[in-house]
């Protein structure tokens, strides 16, 4: 982890040399959910409900999800653009280091304009929570704080996978944006709003209604959601990074050097 903060900080001391633009594509990352936001706001001020769904109750919904896909985004970027590595051959490079290839690719790049788009989210979620009309226990708090740690992890896991294709082709990754942006789009709902098939999905394969409609109903105090065990749900999402990480071994071992 000491590398990886040090990874952290000379990309950070980079983007900085450039602080107008750094400035700019903060607002542009704050902006571009704002956008997205004003299209739900209109949506109940025209409809009024969504399924039982109030305004506020989405306004969370869709704050955890922004935040997690922020957090992930930022940190985990790496994955996201490491088919660049494999054509150009720099991975050959990190595989004579004397420190495991995940550290590495998460330390290649970090975006932190991204943030931009962290603190909108985090304005939203606070101003959702305080319009909700639930007691705010230490137990919800720390269902709240799962739901976008989870989030986080889940959306790291699809970027190890997509990077891993890398290692078979480098084509077609594209597809791999229907579970990182498509599923941002998707979650920033609740999940009973979908067909059977949708939640399933989103349920049993990449758990998302564990980090945001399960909890989500706890902290509502949804009728047959009270029990404590739904405030833990979240932490399916942690098991989900472990065949991610798996793939991603397989991958490695099966990688082709360049002769670079």
């Amino acid at each position: 982890m000491k590398l990886y903060f040090k990874y952290m900080l000379l990309i950070l001391k980079s983007q900085l040399q450039y602080r107008g633009s750094f400035l700019m594509l903060l607002v542009g990352q704050c902006l571009t959910p704002f956008m997205t936001f004003a299209g739900v706001y209109f949506m109940f001020d025209r409809f009024g409900q969504l399924e039982g769904w109030n305004f506020y109750e989405v306004a969370l919904c869709f704050a955890v999800t922004q935040m997690a896909f922020s957090l992930s985004e930022t940190f985990a970027r790496g994955f996201d653009g490491f088919a660049s590595l494999v054509v150009s051959g720099d991975f050959d490079r990190l595989l004579v280091r004397p420190r495991g290839t995940v550290v590495q690719v998460l330390g290649s790049k970090f975006e932190f304009a991204r943030l931009g788009r962290l603190a909108l989210s985090l304005v939203l979620l606070v101003w959702a929570s305080g319009h909700i009309d639930v007691a705010w226990t230490a137990f919800r708090l720390l269902a709240l704080v799962f739901m976008i740690i989870s989030g986080t992890v889940i959306y790291t896991g699809i970027f190890i996978v997509a990077a891993s294709i890398s290692f078979w082709t480098v084509r077609g990754l594209e597809i791999v944006n229907i579970f990182t942006d498509g599923g941002r789009e998707m979650t920033q709902y609740p999940l009973s709003i979908y067909g059977k098939w949708v939640k399933r999905f989103f349920t049993f394969v990449i758990p998302f209604g564990s980090v945001n409609y399960l909890p989500l109903l706890y902290i509502l105090g949804r009728e047959g959601a009270d029990q404590p065990l739904y405030a833990l749900t979240p932490l399916v999402g942690f098991l989900f990074i472990v065949p991610c990480l798996l793939v991603w071994r397989i991958g490695v071992r099966h990688y082709r050097s360049t002769g670079s």
